[in-house]
């Protein structure tokens, strides 16, 4: 804990030691090129045979020790950002609770707690007490402050005042301290600094959240004032019981407004004219939902009809009466022929039963093709090969398009031998892929 340097002037140069008890007293930090004014005496270091400089007292020349270590911390703390806005907490508008670190025998702990009374007096205040000056107080004032963010869960604190009554720069000193400085930037709880009088400025003053230029103006600083805030209050509800009779009126207005209209005149009127509405739509939709029936049946007979003329048995059984037809003219002509020219009988009997019979397999032959093109015409003889006729229900059409169908319909599907079944449209995919 030794300190060794060197003092020097423009022509001689000279080495010092100032020892740890001596060292620890100085307020400010020892840097090369600072000049300064040093007490002590000389004497010989024996090992190597020079003279040194036993320094016992040093100061910064010009200016105060505890200037010089001011000015040096607060450089220190500012490029550190302790003192940046940023950092800064907003104080609470209504505090309910409020910490007090001060010394509990000087004059600042009442000057601070007649201010609050005599402003808000509906706070509750708790005294922290501290060592306001003098070894070791910015060390308890440090602890303290950390210990009362620690137990804040059950103390409630919405604000704290740190602070002390004027004196010199020495008596202030515990306030410029760097482990103060830390322990306020540090705090949870908006910390107001309220040390000396206005013309004292400390560290604390700097990094805390809001500063007061005396313990009195903290009081001013922290809380409310009363008259001020009940004549807001009734300033407030004259504003506010204008604004509703405002409002109220304006509102009166529009009921009244209301209430001349016809619905409340009259409401039976209205409701006879909805319920004569009602009734002409009902109408209509039973005039419409009539003729959709009327139309669908004549559709649905039409259809019938045209199956019925390709019925395979119809048109078969037609044919046939044809062919026989055709057959017993044959015949008559044949007997008209044997009448006519029995001499010839003989000859052309063996031609016409030829050609008869060749006339005979060719109509066969003809009824036989005609048949099949006539059967597979026939719808239903497909639905045997595996295929199938699907109808909407809800409009009896055949489906051959998806635009025939729509999500939510009911439709028929016809198998072989008029085996059918009915499903409902969940889905349309018209991929084609």
């Amino acid at each position: 804990g030794h300190c060794y340097f060197s003092l020097k002037d423009k022509r001689s140069q000279i080495p010092c030691v100032m020892w740890a008890s001596s060292y620890k007293k100085i307020k400010f930090a020892v840097e090369n090129g600072l000049e300064v004014v040093a007490a002590g005496h000389i004497d010989v270091y024996p090992p190597q045979g020079k003279y040194q400089f036993y320094v016992d007292k040093l100061e910064p020349a010009g200016v105060g020790a505890l200037q010089v270590a001011f000015e040096q911390m607060v450089a220190k703390l500012q490029q550190r950002g302790l003192f940046e806005d940023e950092h800064k907490k907003q104080l609470p508008k209504f505090p309910r609770k409020i910490g007090i670190l001060t010394s509990d025998s000087g004059a600042a702990i009442g000057d601070i707690t007649t201010s609050i009374m005599n402003r808000w007096p509906i706070v509750e205040l708790l005294l922290f007490p501290v060592p306001v000056q003098g070894a070791g107080a910015g060390d308890k004032i440090a602890e303290v402050l950390r210990q009362v963010n620690k137990d804040n869960d059950e103390l409630g604190l919405d604000l704290i005042i740190i602070g002390r009554g004027g004196g010199s720069m020495e008596d202030l000193w515990a306030f410029n301290e760097q482990g103060v400085a830390e322990a306020i930037y540090d705090s949870a709880i908006p910390v107001i600094s309220a040390v000396g009088h206005e013309h004292d400025m400390t560290i604390s003053d700097l990094v805390a959240d809001a500063r007061a230029s005396t313990p009195t103006k903290a009081g001013v600083i922290a809380v409310p004032d009363r008259e001020s805030v009940l004549a807001f209050f009734e300033q407030s509800s004259k504003r506010l019981d204008g604004a509703m009779r405002s409002r109220l009126d304006v509102c009166g207005a529009k009921l009244d407004s209301v209430c001349r209209a016809g619905v409340f005149r009259s409401p039976d009127y209205m409701v006879n004219v909805a319920r004569q509405k009602l009734d002409d739509v009902y109408s209509s939709l039973v005039d419409a939902f009539r003729d959709k029936i009327f139309g669908l049946k004549n559709i649905v007979v039409g259809l019938a009809e045209k199956v019925g003329k390709l019925n395979p048995g119809v048109v078969v059984s037609s044919k046939t009466v044809h062919v026989e037809q055709l057959a017993g003219r044959l015949v008559s002509k044949q007997k008209e022929i044997l009448v006519d020219s029995g001499r010839e009988l003989d000859i052309i009997s063996g031609r016409f039963d030829r050609a008869f019979d060749g006339s005979l397999k060719k109509a066969g032959h003809e009824l036989e093709v005609l048949e099949n093109r006539i059967k597979g015409l026939d719808p239903k003889r497909i639905l045997a090969r595996g295929y199938s006729i699907t109808f909407n229900k809800n409009t009896g059409k055949v489906v051959t398009d998806l635009a025939d169908i729509d999500v939510g319909d009911l439709i028929t599907t016809e198998l072989a031998d008029s085996q059918k079944f009915d499903s409902v449209v969940k889905e349309k995919n018209s991929n084609h892929e």
